[in-house]
């Protein structure tokens, strides 16, 4: 019969510290949905309008939505006011841990955002359907 090995303490602290970690996520979950969910529906009506910001809003939300077909530049968020900086990083902190997809947030949320990529030129990365 094996002796059973039993981990070394720095493991099972490491174990704890990371368990208390997710435990504390966990608790504040609902409240970054909430300011999520808030932040994307402000952000939505940007990225259907005309503006430079909206293009870098609009092309966030479609990585989002499908990041292999619409990438998105880091960099572009230096394009951004303060404000909308945040709500895209409420956005992305909601989206860490979906609870539901991201254009599941809006009624016939896939047509919008096929719409909102078709009606901004982005192209599509998969080749299927290249808008630019």
């Amino acid at each position: 019969m094996t002796e059973r090995r039993h981990p070394p303490p720095d493991a099972m602290a490491h174990f704890a510290a990371r368990k208390a970690e997710l435990a504390a996520f966990q608790a504040r979950l609902p409240a970054l949905r909430t300011a999520g969910v808030e932040a994307l529906q402000r952000l939505m009506p940007i990225a259907q309008s005309d503006t430079g910001q909206s293009q870098v809003i609009a092309r966030f939300l479609l990585s989002l939505y499908n990041g292999d077909r619409f990438p998105f530049d880091l960099t572009d968020f230096r394009r951004l006011d303060l404000a909308l900086f945040n709500d895209c990083m409420a956005v992305l902190a909601m989206d860490f841990s979906p609870e539901k997809e991201v254009h599941k947030y809006f009624e016939n949320g896939g047509e919008c955002f096929e719409s909102l990529a078709k009606e901004w030129g982005f192209r599509d990365f998969y080749g299927e359907q290249s808008f630019r």
